[in-house]
């Protein structure tokens, strides 16, 4: 069955889940000298309740600025040029600032990339989650002390009562990463966006934030947008992934459509450089070239300057995002077989 193009206005979603999030046609432009240059271009994505889905891809390919732009903390120097963020039937785009900040915490949280910075160096951790409880219910400081050291509890804190009376400085990265994930959680939101959150922990610590991530996943029935670029890391706890770059989807779908069978080239050369124990020794495939500097996307195919498996047409046409019958999306005129 040939492919046929996927609606831009309609992104996938995965088999039996009802959408919690949708991204229609998310465009990201970045101020610079020469006026607003797009840095993110028609990202579409569908995360469905209880889903995990993550979004891979290099530094610079705009993973980041689509998680701020989805809680509407992009900084001065960027803005949102057109599309929809939609939670539970809600355009968050079209929300005024007071509302926006309801939603903040009750809906939808977010976890940070860097867990040292994140937490204010000044305030006790107790302090901090408190005042964040304070902001959005009407409770007594007892009651919500006492959650507050339950959802220090809950991810994992040893001895929550006595360590929520300390302050940030007093925490190794992987516990302030541990009680951001408390922070974000304390109101049980109904999304929870992850912007790589393992970054700069040591692999221990990173497996036991994957499995805390996919356990509160269970328990609360949370929807997770995860930002990475550690496969390792989505074929561990994903349900779906979207591969992308500068600034676009190439390829998205179920993980272990992606996973088994890759097809567009980019995402075949993310594969490859992921280190083989089992040939120790053996030199590690890379991806010839870098992601194009903003401002300096190719009109064509922006993976052509790189890809391997070019023809002349990828040169000459931007090619559109299209689905097959497998539920995948790949945007790629001349797409790889098989992995290999």
């Amino acid at each position: 069955m040939a492919p046929v193009p996927a609606p831009t206005r309609e992104p996938q979603l995965g088999p039996d889940a009802h959408p919690s999030l949708i991204v229609e046609d998310l465009r990201v432009e970045i101020q610079r000298r020469r006026g607003w240059t797009p840095a993110v271009d028609r990202v579409a994505l569908v995360v469905g309740r209880g889903e995990i889905v993550c979004v891979v891809g290099e530094s610079g390919c705009g993973k980041t600025l689509t998680a701020l732009a989805g809680m509407r903390l992009l900084p001065p120097a960027a803005r949102v040029a057109g599309g929809r963020i939609v939670l539970d039937g809600v355009d968050l785009l079209a929300l005024r600032e007071p509302a926006m900040r309801r939603v903040r915490g009750d809906d939808v949280a977010m976890v940070f990339q860097e867990p040292m910075t994140s937490l204010d160096p000044s305030f006790t951790i107790g302090f901090q989650l408190v005042e964040t409880l304070k902001a959005h219910r009407r409770i007594r400081q007892a009651e919500a002390r006492t959650r507050a050291i339950d959802a220090l509890g809950r991810v994992g804190i040893p001895s929550p009562a006595r360590r929520i009376n300390d302050y940030p400085n007093q925490f190794s990265g992987g516990m302030r990463q541990r009680v951001m994930i408390a922070m974000a959680l304390l109101l049980e939101p109904k999304l929870l966006i992850a912007d790589e959150p393992t970054t700069a922990l040591d692999v221990t610590i990173e497996a036991q934030i994957l499995d805390l991530l996919a356990s509160l996943r269970a328990e609360l029935g949370m929807s997770v947008l995860l930002i990475t670029h550690n496969l390792g890391v989505v074929n561990e706890i994903a349900d779906r992934v979207a591969v992308m770059y500068a600034g676009e989807i190439v390829e998205s779908g179920p993980v272990r459509t992606i996973f088994e069978a890759p097809r567009h080239p980019y995402t075949q050369g993310l594969m490859r450089s992921l280190p083989d124990l089992s040939t120790p020794r053996s030199r590690l495939p890379v991806i010839a070239g870098s992601v194009p500097r903003l401002g300096h996307f190719a009109r064509a195919c922006r993976f052509a300057p790189r890809c391997p498996n070019r023809i002349e047409v990828c040169e000459g046409e931007h090619p559109e995002l299209v689905r097959d019958a497998d539920g995948r999306e790949l945007r790629c005129y001349n797409p790889l077989g098989h992995h290999g």
